[in-house]
């Protein structure tokens, strides 16, 4: 009771707000492990083929859609801000409700050692004041703005867009009124470990911000395969001694250029204003979040 009276002015009277228990994230965490087994089999083993099969439409076509937002301030265009900070404040001041989930439990299930636990998904929208106090922080808009400059300091990708199964997860009515802006690590996230291993479908839903363009330097690039190994979509591989990119794999998170020892890749966005015109434009056909 204590908890639900700290978020009062955050939340309108009569809204019938979601039970989860404080075991919930526990139980997540604990399951996060053999969930990501069975997902990297979907092509391998039956018990695979047979998740694949039933996670297909959630996760694809209008329930799974998200793009992530390059963490790497060397990127080059028209524009020099830093362009995750940038989409994630106009989405943020444009919701009408936020929710700081309380703990990753990707971060929790995989026992993470190279990033907080609690710099965890930010959830924006009406259907955010469903969400129970137990397992998320109901904030205001400079609060929210603060987690994600604190998620985007230690390196964190994010991607934003719609998740259904964060629906199901913190109890939201599906009324299309829930955004997704998580906050991702390649050692641990879900999507990261297994995106590659699903139907194209789903691969599809994972959508490149527009105008974003991947380069190489030849003369830096002393083929290590640094970039190579750190690729979740496995775009990136060593032809000849030399970087081979796979256009239609990347998903333009901009690990490679984080990771590479020589500063050897980099990336441009043809215009910025208009890639996140772009990303509001697949949002709104998909979620009502002001």
């Amino acid at each position: 009771m204590a908890i639900r009276a700290l978020i009062l002015p955050y939340c309108d009277e009569g809204v019938d707000m979601s039970y989860r228990p404080r075991w919930w994230m526990l139980l997540q965490a604990l399951l996060f492990p053999t969930t990501r087994r069975i997902l990297q089999g979907t092509q391998t083993t039956l018990l695979g083929r047979l998740a694949s099969r039933i996670s297909v439409p959630l996760l694809s076509g209008r329930n799974f859609h998200i793009t992530y937002l390059p963490v790497n301030e060397r990127i080059e265009g028209p524009s020099s801000s830093f362009i995750p900070e940038q989409v994630l404040e106009e989405l943020v001041r444009s919701s009408s409700h936020r929710v700081i989930i309380r703990r990753c439990t990707c971060r929790d299930g995989n026992q993470c050692t190279h990033h907080p636990i609690g710099l965890a998904c930010l959830l924006l929208g009406e259907g955010t004041r469903e969400i129970d106090p137990a397992v998320g922080r109901h904030v205001d808009v400079e609060d929210a703005l603060a987690h994600v400059r604190q998620c985007l300091d230690d390196g964190l990708i994010p991607f934003a867009g719609r998740f259904k199964a964060d629906n199901y997860l913190w109890g939201v009515k599906d009324r299309g009124k829930l955004l997704t802006v998580c906050f991702c690590c390649p050692c641990c996230c879900m999507i990261m470990n297994t995106a590659r291993f699903m139907p194209q479908v789903t691969r599809d839903s994972i959508v490149k911000l527009q105008g974003f363009k991947l380069i190489v330097d030849a003369e830096r690039c002393t083929a290590c395969g640094t970039c190579t190994d750190a690729c979740f979509m496995e775009a990136l591989s060593l032809v000849d001694g030399r970087i081979f990119r796979d256009e239609s794999r990347c998903k333009g998170c901009g690990v490679c250029l984080s990771v590479c020892p020589n500063q050897a890749v980099s990336a441009t966005v043809d215009d910025l204003r208009t890639a996140i015109d772009d990303l509001n434009g697949r949002i709104s056909t998909l979620i009502d979040y002001r």
